[in-house]
């Protein structure tokens, strides 16, 4: 039962996550070892396709959590129920499933969920026939995964299936797991690093030298999640409409054709007009490709040098050979040298070459040998001296020591480990939440946590007094500000003059004991004007900081 409600959160899971992010990606689930058979022309005893493989949508959404909780159990073993086991007709029917589709797939992944490691308890004819048609499938270019759930006694994988299961597709791949899935979030994981199929931005060769290339890929490790934009229909049938743009001649109103609009660019107050030809061999400086300038130290490398989002670089083996050995003893050296890559990069044609400084990053895994963080080079593009910027910041005044100490205080109190994937973006979250409410006909759509809200009870537990404490230092006493500056009294008798307030004078024993604590900034500036007048501090200025700088100079020393 336990199993079964972790197979349905992990389906769903898959399902949502495709309607968001891969919505033309098609997906089946299929069940076998069960008394009721339901499959194309009922072939295969003992299996039951629950969706076809086709493309996820709400139904499929609602389907799944009818099979959840105990009546989701009462109601598939009412459907389905429970027989006898074999996964070679299953993998059969997974095929047939396959060669029905008419469309191109890019790849083929089939996942088998399961607790049992012997899923024919030791019958070697059932076995063998698995075993053929799991190569069979294997060599049509279908990748077979092993989701193995935790059984009494353990999971033993290489009593069957490690016979079953593809290998690596290459050495950033997650290969087999020895240890099953016990918790919901551990199976959600890996289920996530299989499917997640890395697609190239570009492939290009990384000249090293005169004749030495290395096949590369480039890939996009984080890109800028965006809510979908709003698709028109048409009002009568909610059919998708189509827009096109067409050109017209301003004078005569006859459609121009592409091959009668040119490109012109006026230059010393004259248009020089050109050909599309000519404009793409303008844009064009090179091949596209990465050449290799030389190498540069670690330090010489500034974080406002990064002007745009970095990508990686990792090896394409099957473009060139040798390209994985040569691009990994690359690797090797520069990061035993601390030291990156300064190339000339042109990502596709008629594009600009940029400079870009290939960073080493070492492979990290966790506890569960699922990979962190993969091997390769990150691409941070470089700018160029028009990109850079002269500034012209306004002066403020400096801090006092004793200010910055406090600050570094409450600093040290808020400090935490940041990792960017721990925060969802509540903006888009809540907009899925909306749409999956009104897809599955929920009454209110789910309540997300807004994980980027200050947690202001930990905070102020944590601070304690040093809030209160810093503010003493910086702003001058009773001073709130979030109040209104007060209005200024007028006189009745001077006719709307101000009114004058009397001199106060403070005592050098007390200034000295605000020098010591660093607690000038309470005083107003009447006071330090006068107390400058008091003991003959001659002063740059009149504003506060100076005054309280001149009486520091004074009478510090």
């Amino acid at each position: 039962m336990k199993n079964v409600k972790l197979i349905c959160c992990v389906v769903r899971s898959v399902y949502m996550s495709k309607i968001i992010s891969s919505h033309r990606d098609l997906v089946a689930l299929v069940f076998y070892g069960t008394e009721q058979s339901k499959n194309p022309r009922n072939s295969f005893k003992h299996v039951y396709v629950y969706h076809d493989l086709d493309e996820p949508g709400a139904k499929r959404v609602q389907d799944i959590d009818s099979l959840r909780g105990e009546k989701g159990a009462q109601l598939a073993a009412e459907t389905m129920g429970s027989g006898e086991t074999s996964l070679g007709d299953a993998l059969w029917c997974c095929a047939n499933l396959y060669s029905d589709i008419k469309l191109r797939l890019s790849h083929k992944r089939l996942m088998i969920f399961t607790c049992r490691d012997e899923p024919h308890g030791g019958d070697s004819v059932k076995d063998r026939q698995a075993r053929t048609k799991a190569g069979d499938l294997k060599e049509t270019g279908v990748v077979i995964d092993l989701m193995h759930l935790m059984k009494p006694g353990g999971f033993n994988v290489s009593l069957f299936f490690c016979d079953v299961i593809s290998p690596p597709e290459d050495e950033s791949e997650l290969g087999l797991q020895e240890e099953p899935c016990e918790k919901l979030d551990d199976l959600q994981k890996r289920v996530r690093a299989k499917e997640q199929k890395k697609r190239a931005m570009a492939r290009l060769n990384l000249c090293l030298g005169e004749g030495l290339n290395v096949a590369v890929g480039i890939y996009a490790t984080a890109v800028t999640a965006r809510k979908p934009s709003a698709i028109k229909l048409y009002r009568e049938t909610n059919e998708p409409v189509r827009s096109k743009t067409r050109t017209f001649h301003t004078q005569t109103g006859s459609l121009l054709l592409p091959s009668e609009i040119k490109k012109a660019q006026v230059y010393g107050k004259k248009q020089i007009v050109m050909e599309r030809d000519e404009v793409d061999a303008i844009k064009k400086f090179d091949d596209p490709g990465l050449l290799l300038i030389g190498f540069k130290p670690m330090e010489k490398l500034k974080l406002h040098h990064h002007i745009q989002p970095a990508v990686f670089l990792y090896p394409e083996e099957d473009q060139v050979k040798g390209s994985a050995c040569l691009f990994s003893a690359l690797l090797k050296k520069c990061s035993e040298r601390n030291v990156f890559a300064l190339c000339r990069c042109i990502a596709r044609r008629n594009y600009p070459p940029r400079f870009a400084a290939l960073v080493p990053q070492h492979e990290e895994v966790d506890e569960g040998n699922a990979q962190i963080t993969p091997p390769g080079f990150n691409v941070i593009y470089l700018p160029y001296a028009d990109d850079f910027r002269t500034l012209d910041p306004p002066h403020y005044p400096a801090a006092s020591q004793v200010q910055v100490d406090k600050m570094k205080e409450i600093i040290s109190k808020l400090r935490f480990k940041y990792r960017s994937d721990a925060f969802e973006n509540p903006v888009i979250q809540q907009h899925y939440r909306n749409l999956e409410a009104l897809a599955l006909d929920m009454m209110a759509p789910e309540d997300i946590e807004d994980l980027i809200m200050p947690k202001v009870e930990q905070i102020d537990s944590r601070l304690g007094p040093l809030v209160d404490e810093f503010k003493d230092l910086v702003y001058p006493e009773n001073y709130n500000p979030e109040s209104k500056p007060a209005a200024k009294r007028k006189t009745a008798d001077s006719g709307g003059g101000a009114e004058k307030k009397p001199k106060v004078e403070v005592t050098e024993d007390e200034l000295k004991v605000h020098v010591q604590n660093g607690t000038l900034a309470k005083l107003t500036v009447p006071v330090l004007k006068e107390a400058c007048k008091q003991f003959g501090v001659r002063t740059a200025g009149t504003k506060k900081q100076e005054l309280i700088d001149a009486l520091v100079a004074r009478l510090g020393s």
